[in-house]
């Protein structure tokens, strides 16, 4: 028996059915250890040695594999074949030595870049060994990434009271989009005049043409900056005699664009399909585990983590085929088409993103796909199929034209282009962040040099320069990508991370830097200015690709960072709260500080009229105040304009003619049908939340609509009889029937989801059983130690999400959530609530009575605590939950700085848990 490791189950189904009955697929379910979120993870004085934990959920996993492996003769880890699939590979490996699963059997790495049968099969047939180069390369970048995330957050927090986190590419992304927003606000508007005539050729057919020139000199877009020129240069044309003075037609081709990379994909996706970075890597990850065609799972695209922009020869081979089936010969060029990557820190390790099997049409698949799949798929496709097309051959055309008034002669340009051969044109043109007005791309009538033209009209228009538009997701990962930051498998989670910190908000389809994330830009810029560049970072990007070639160390790319790194962290250690924000208060002074209409002083405070303005930190973050306090409370947000969501009307409901709208509230946005004038007295506007990963500026009306029809009825369960439902509750997008509530995976099929579906969801949420909990309290997800408390847990209760520890209970605020607070702001929010005498803290853990019974709602963290341990020890179970008590006790046990490695396989032992210092938790979503 050979037994086979891969990420997913879907996977392992699948390429089970294509080994057969000799080979046992199992899935790890991604990373199975990562480095615990508390200080001593990676120690820069033992030559940055990780001490790696397992995943609790994992646990249980990796020991099915050691037991399948028993009766095996191979082990064949297959894992996907980027940096991370090499990591998950090496960690499921070393804790199965840690184990002694590993006896003599033969260990082998194979990479399979579809999941097709013969990609599969291929690759069985061509094994290799775990690349070390590539491991050292993903821990050399979670090495760095915890250091920065876990050194410079917690300074964040001391010093700008409010901030969240702060990470190596993170930052930097954050402050392309702060820079930008600081560009527009400088930008000055410069007035500039424009002239266009309408002429008529001696066949009547009508064309535009431009002032470009007067009296000999060239006129630039700009020159005519007053009404006054643009008056003169009026009347002169108005007056004048027109005549063609030449003509030239170049021709020129136009070359299909390459297949898709990572980056190339998100960009596409956002513009021409509006989907955000992340939602187009879930859709793809789908595309490339595979649907069920003709009752066998098949991958639909290559693998789509990647920026290489070549695919393999047998690939081409079929797209020239099927071009010349459905377009004609004349569409094949002479010789396959071969691309070259042209980004900055390009590894092109495997092919460009394309359909596993291009004569797969998109319209044979749209059904078996949902709506978001088919367009990403077709998508894919016609941009693989028309990267392997026939160039366009067009015409550029430019006539220049003579306009003789009096004695001036004045010159009009007006040019176009034809179209001779569309080319790949006739299948895909790639789209623009930025549309603008395109006249090559008008069409010019016939004319010969000499002729004679007649004025129709004249338009003289007023214009105003415009500042660089902020970015799209699109543009902004590809600035990020020209310039070299981060890798194109991290833009999408980088993207979220901003928006979920509440640094950036998505507003129109475009990227808002908030009030928090520019106080942090301008923070990281003033003390850690070196860390923010875009140079130093690309040049650390070259480095870790580096490490990947097997070019230089892993540790000493580390400590070449680190030496510096923590120089700078100290130097800003023994800084006042007060001098830091003084420093920030100058350098944001313009954006925080309006000019006033009346040229008084914009720091002069508007209440007391005596103190001024200044920047303060609070608990939510920096805000304006008065120096007269306590006597003057004058408080407003930074931007001077208040800031925030604002009202905004999206239309009216057709049903019922009241307005829908996004409010700001309290706890946050929501959408609202009418306002309480529109009801009976004692009841409420009819409101939805805004689900999670959308934001205000997403919202539309018929979006808006279809969150305030929720719940929603799918309909009847044919065994009760009774109503099946589906919402978005708390924790996403539900199906309920009678009490038992099922997750959905995707978030738009809360609106689509059909009976067969909810009834297979809701009877397998039913065969996994109830609840183990012996009470109505959730017994909550650990996050790590409290220094004084005990364990930390994340819990639902009747108010809220809420963290607690050693019996002290502190309120999640409204911009987090269960799923996104890590262990230092929990610790930071339970010492907060402690300090403001709220619940009843032990003094120590270990001081409780072992026997003596605790209050439910004072001690339910200790209870929660010694619950497992005592179940382990002393009831009977089934082996499932002997495992997972197992690896939770294990995973509250503390790490001992001199091991290298920790797992969670064994009960820990019964010892004085020692207490760990714990601090920021930012390394792992910084990119």
């Amino acid at each position: 028996m050979n037994i086979v490791i891969v990420e997913s189950p879907a996977k392992a189904k699948t390429i089970n059915k294509y080994l057969g009955s000799s080979y046992e697929v199992l899935a790890s379910f991604g990373h199975v250890r990562d480095l615990p979120a508390k200080n001593g993870s990676v120690d820069p004085d033992a030559n940055f040695q990780m001490i790696w934990e397992i995943d609790p959920k994992a646990a249980g996993r990796l020991n099915d594999i050691a037991k399948a492996l028993k009766g095996a003769d191979k082990l064949i880890l297959a894992t996907d074949p980027d940096r991370e699939g090499e990591a998950i590979s090496w960690h499921v490996l070393e804790v199965l030595k840690e184990k002694r699963a590993i006896k003599d059997h033969t260990i082998e790495r194979v990479v399979f870049n579809a999941i097709t049968k013969q990609a599969v099969t291929d690759a069985m047939k061509n094994p290799r060994q775990i690349d070390g180069a590539l491991v050292d390369a993903y821990m050399a970048r979670r090495a760095l990434d915890y250091l920065v995330g876990f050194t410079l957050s917690p300074v964040l927090w001391r010093k700008l009271p409010g901030a969240r986190s702060a990470g190596r590419v993170q930052s930097v992304a954050l402050r392309l989009v702060c820079d930008r927003e600081l560009e527009i606000e400088k930008f000055v508007p410069r007035e500039y005049w424009s002239l266009v005539a309408t002429l008529t050729t001696p066949r009547g057919e009508m064309f535009e043409a431009r002032l470009t020139g007067a009296d000999g000199k060239k006129i630039q877009r700009l020159d005519i900056g007053t009404g006054a020129e643009a008056e003169d240069f009026k009347k002169a044309i108005e007056a004048a005699l027109f005549s063609v003075a030449n003509v030239e037609a170049k021709p020129a081709r136009r070359n299909p664009y390459a297949p898709f990379t990572t980056s190339t994909l998100q960009q596409e996706a956002s513009r021409k399909l509006g989907f955000a970075p992340a939602h187009t890597m879930r859709i793809a990850q789908r595309l490339y585990e595979g649907i069920d065609i003709g009752g066998e799972t098949t991958g639909l695209i290559t693998y789509m983590r990647t920026d290489g922009v070549q695919i393999d020869s047998s690939a081409i081979t079929q797209a020239r085929h099927v071009i010349g089936e459905d377009y004609g010969k004349q569409y094949v060029p002479d010789s396959p088409r071969q691309y070259v990557a042209k980004a900055k820190n390009a590894q092109e390790a495997h092919e460009a993103i394309r359909p596993t099997d291009l004569s797969r049409r998109p319209a044979s698949l749209r059904a078996r796909l949902d709506h978001d799949q088919a367009r990403l798929y077709e998508l894919i496709w016609i941009r693989t199929i028309a990267s392997q097309m026939e160039s366009a051959e067009l015409e550029r055309t430019t006539v220049d034209i003579a306009a003789k008034a009096g004695s001036r002669l004045l010159e009009l340009r007006a040019t176009g282009q034809v179209v001779k051969f569309d080319g790949f044109l006739a299948v895909y043109q790639e789209g623009r962040d930025d549309d603008g007005d395109d006249e090559d791309s008008r069409r010019l009538p016939a004319m010969s040099q000499g002729e004679d033209l007649e004025r129709k009209d004249l338009a003289v228009t007023q214009h105003f320069t415009e500042p660089p538009p902020r970015f799209s997701e699109a543009s902004l990962v590809k600035r990020m990508e020209e310039l070299g930051i981060g890798r194109p498998s991290t833009y999408a989670s980088i993207l979220q991370v901003l928006k979920d910190r509440g640094y950036v908000k998505l507003d129109k389809k475009r990227l808002h830097a908030e009030d928090k994330g520019r106080v942090v830009v301008a923070f990281l810029e003033n003390f850690f200015a070196r860390y923010v560049e875009y140079d130093f970072t690309a040049a650390l990007e070259e480095n870790l690709d580096r490490i990947s070639n097997n070019e230089i160390s892993w540790q000493e790319v580390l400590r070449d960072f680190w030496t510096d790194f923590i120089g700078a962290v100290n130097d800003i250690k023994d800084l006042r709260v007060a001098q830091v924000l003084d420093a920030l208060d100058d350098m944001l002074g313009s954006h925080i500080y309006a000019p006033r209409d009346d040229g008084g002083d914009p720091r002069q405070c508007p209440s007391c009229g005596t103190g001024k303005l200044n920047l303060k930190a609070g608990k939510f973050g920096a805000f304006v105040g008065c120096s007269n306090y306590p006597e003057c409370r004058y408080t407003r947000p930074l931007a001077a304009d208040g800031g925030g969501d604002s009202d905004r009307i999206l239309g009216k409901d057709p049903e019922t003619g009241l307005e829908v709208a996004v409010k700001a509230g309290r706890f946050g946005p929501y959408i609202q049908l009418g306002d309480a004038k529109d009801y009976a007295e004692g009841e409420k506007p009819k409101r939805a939340g805004i689900p999670k990963n959308s934001s205000p500026g997403d919202m539309e009306l018929e979006l808006a609509l279809k969150l305030l029809s929720l719940p929603r009825e799918v309909g009847k369960h044919p065994e009760t009889g009774e109503p099946i439902k589906a919402g978005i509750g708390r924790f996403g997008p539900y199906v309920q029937h009678e009490k038992t509530y099922a997750s959905l995976e995707a978030g738009d099929e809360v609106f689509d989801i059909g009976l067969n579906r909810a009834v297979t969801l809701i009877a397998e949420k039913i065969l996994k059983g109830p609840s183990k909990r012996r009470f109505g309290s959730d017994p909550g997800k650990p996050l790590g130690e409290h220094p004084s408390l005990g364990p930390v847990a994340v819990k639902s209760g009747r108010y809220g999400a809420y963290v607690t520890a050693g019996g002290v209970n502190a309120t999640i605020p409204s911009d987090k959530t269960q799923e996104s607070i890590t262990l230092p702001e929990a610790i930071a929010l339970i010492d907060e609530r402690a300090a403001k005498g709220g619940g009843k803290p032990k003094k120590a853990a270990k001081k409780a009575p072992a026997k003596k019974a605790a209050k439910p709602d004072t001690a339910d963290a200790a209870a929660e605590k010694k619950k497992p341990a005592k179940k382990a020890a002393a009831k009977k179970s089934t082996a499932k939950p002997k495992a997972e008590g197992a690896a939770a006790s294990a995973a509250r046990a503390p790490v001992k700085a001199k091991t290298s490695v920790k797992t969670a396989a064994k009960p820990a032992a019964k010892k004085k848990p020692a207490k760990p210092a714990t601090k920021a938790s930012a390394g792992k979503a910084n990119g």
